[in-house]
């Protein structure tokens, strides 16, 4: 009798021996005083690879910005050296990445086939997911496949909400980038959360009756499977590009939303901000763009969840103007802040990205915007850099309860004053 070796066993040991070891790696953090230390860091980024975690990018980095980026362990003794002969204070947040990656599980990884709403699932369990919770609440969640990815792998929509006739709807998207694990953790918590409570929570019953809700829990689900089984730091999708072997577009450039005009955008393939050869160049941009736009008289608020630094942010990113209706994002925002700070007592900033962070272009927050979405906001999730984006499992449980306090907040302003 042969035995049989369940699926999700085989992924995750397929995960443990073939990925990119980052032992002895560091992330490192600086805050420049002055355009002299800004330009040596630019400098050091051209002759060494340092993979930026915070801003995304060299070319973003002003003074008095906080820089978090990660260096492998061959560079790491070079790279320090040279910080110091140019004077730049740094702190080391890790001293060993693999290290901080093993304990992202609570010292170890679920082997079971098993889907668990307190740690980190793979795709193959987050497919079966999405199957599953369909049946467990059939009056309340349906799943809708949008298209399909690079490596032809089908995106799945989940739609939550009361079947009652024409109602406004909220879109939200986790996992964009590859490397944001809590980012589709907080999707698949929002999903059982809003069909468990309802009947039994007074204000997600509410609007459940009122709202429907599309819930896309990974975007980029070619980068989050290689983010597993490859390499852990990985964030662009796998699609091929011409002329190069790099692979991978940034999808959060690849909106046409000032596509490849504003902030400091690439054009190197080669580059973690790549924004693809054209707008909606990719098969997941097109996708999510296809499906938004076919679903515009309905949809009033995007969400679209990422990690990490604590911050709620609103259009616009590719120009410093505020939009419209800037006054009243803020408003709804600085609200919905305040909830998600009553449970225990996260601290979150807010405000319109380009001002809050740095320039960007090609955004799905600002494309949703521009669609006519007036309440579109990015959430950038916990920490702010001491675990960066290797949250371990213990804190998915209060970030996500956190979190919900935060998206049930802006669905209420929605459903209350969204035409």
């Amino acid at each position: 009798m042969k035995s049989m070796v369940p699926l999700g066993l085989i992924v995750a040991t397929f995960a443990l021996t073939s990925s990119r070891c980052f032992d002895s790696a560091k992330v490192y953090r600086v805050k420049p005083q002055n355009e002299k230390q800004v330009n040596f860091l630019k400098y050091l980024a051209n002759i060494k690879q340092l993979d930026f975690w915070h801003p995304d990018s060299a070319p973003h980095i002003v003074t008095q910005m906080q820089v978090d980026f990660h260096v492998s362990t061959h560079q790491s003794r070079s790279v320090q050296t040279l910080m110091e002969q140019n004077e730049i204070q740094y702190e080391i947040l890790l001293h060993n990445l693999q290290e901080k990656i093993e304990k992202q599980f609570d010292g170890k990884r679920n082997f079971t086939s098993r889907h668990s709403y307190t740690k980190y699932n793979d795709w193959y369990k987050i497919a079966a997911w999405t199957a599953r919770i369909t049946k467990i609440y059939p009056k309340l969640v349906s799943r809708i496949q949008i298209g399909s990815t690079f490596e032809k792998r089908p995106m799945y929509l989940l739609k939550v909400g009361k079947e009652s006739g024409r109602k406004k709807a909220i879109f939200m998207d986790c996992g964009i980038h590859a490397r944001e694990w809590i980012s589709p953790a907080f999707c698949q918590w929002f999903v059982k959360q809003a069909a468990s409570t309802y009947k039994k929570d007074k204000i997600m019953t509410h609007l459940l009756d009122s709202l429907n809700f599309y819930v896309l829990p990974v975007f980029n689900i070619d980068g989050y499977i290689w983010s597993w089984t490859q390499d852990r730091m990985w964030r662009k999708n796998r699609s091929k590009n011409s002329s190069t072997k790099c692979i991978g577009t940034d999808l959060n450039r690849n909106f046409a939303a000032a596509w490849g005009t504003t902030g400091f955008i690439s054009d190197d393939p080669c580059n973690e901000t790549y924004y693809g050869s054209a707008p909606e160049s990719e098969d997941e941009t097109k996708a999510v763009a296809t499906f938004i736009r076919n679903h515009l008289s309905s949809i009033k608020a995007y969400l679209t969840i990422h990690a990490y630094s604590q911050m709620l942010m609103f259009p616009y990113g590719y120009t410093f103007h505020k939009a419209p209706n800037h006054d009243e994002l803020t408003e709804v925002a600085k609200a919905a802040v305040e909830a998600l700070s009553s449970l225990y007592g996260t601290t979150y900033e807010y405000g319109a990205s380009a001002t809050l962070i740095y320039p960007t272009s090609g955004s799905s927050v600002d494309w949703a915007y521009d669609q006519g979405i007036k309440y579109s906001f990015v959430f950038e999730l916990r920490d702010k850099g001491s675990y960066g984006f290797l949250l371990p499992e213990s804190k998915i449980t209060s970030t996500c309860k956190e979190t919900m306090l935060a998206v049930k907040s802006i669905a209420n302003y929605i459903l209350s004053y969204a035409s």
